[in-house]
């Protein structure tokens, strides 16, 4: 199917999964994850309305920066290294993958105006995931208290790759519980209010859990 297509079906799944649960469609966000797409590919998203981009590389969110600029909403999701903050920091618009204290002093030291932040979470526990363990997230952001460049405007995770629908509700409760702890800390720069989480495997899930921003690849541009 064409992205176009892509795109109204997944909104019409969105807009089944909030039927169900009395949620707003319009309180979801749909990111197109680009990095394994064409720049003529993440065009064809934003035609199709999609407003937001998303890159897990430097390079690759240089790239496409290059040729689209701001007529996108940039988000970096993926694992940053501290020594690259400077390559993307006055491009993007969220970096979802904030997970320790080094990265947030980079940020904090290169930012010129305030930065979107989701900290990221290992809720399920995976060697193979990067994020904080659950245990670990209030007092990280009790950390970040003075830091006057970032905002901690929500969570992230990445759930297991997994057709195992009660494992994976578990992992975005979790993960929504979480939020509500670090909310209810009213810490002025850490409002997070927002979940990214769930992408093409288990974005239907992830809304009806809570999600307000949904990662999608390959059910969205594909994979060229």
């Amino acid at each position: 199917m064409s992205v176009y297509d892509n795109v109204a079906l997944i909104r019409s799944n969105i807009e089944e999964a909030c039927k169900r649960t009395g949620r707003n469609p319009a309180d979801i966000r749909i990111i197109a994850v680009t990095k394994y797409v064409s720049i003529d590919r993440a065009k064809e998203a934003l035609a199709a309305g999609i407003a937001d981009l998303g890159e897990n590389r430097d390079d690759g969110l240089l790239r496409k920066y290059e040729a689209i600029g701001k007529e996108a909403t940039w988000h970096f999701i993926g694992t940053l290294q501290s020594r690259k903050v400077k390559n993307i920091i006055d491009k993007v618009d969220y970096i979802h993958s904030l997970d320790r204290l080094s990265l947030a002093q980079e940020i904090e030291k290169r930012a010129a105006q305030k930065m979107k932040c989701f900290v990221q979470v290992n809720v399920s526990g995976e060697q193979t995931k990067h994020g904080l363990a659950k245990e670990e997230v209030l007092p990280f952001i009790e950390q970040l208290r003075d830091f006057s460049k970032i905002e901690i405007v929500g969570l992230m995770t990445m759930a297991p790759y997994t057709d195992d629908e009660p494992f994976l509700r578990q992992c975005f409760r979790e993960l929504k519980t979480l939020q509500q702890h670090v909310q209810a800390l009213g810490i002025p720069n850490a409002p997070c209010t927002e979940l990214s989480m769930g992408m093409s495997n288990d974005y239907v899930i992830a809304v009806e859990e809570g999600a307000t921003f949904i990662r999608l690849g390959t059910s969205l541009v594909g994979n060229e």
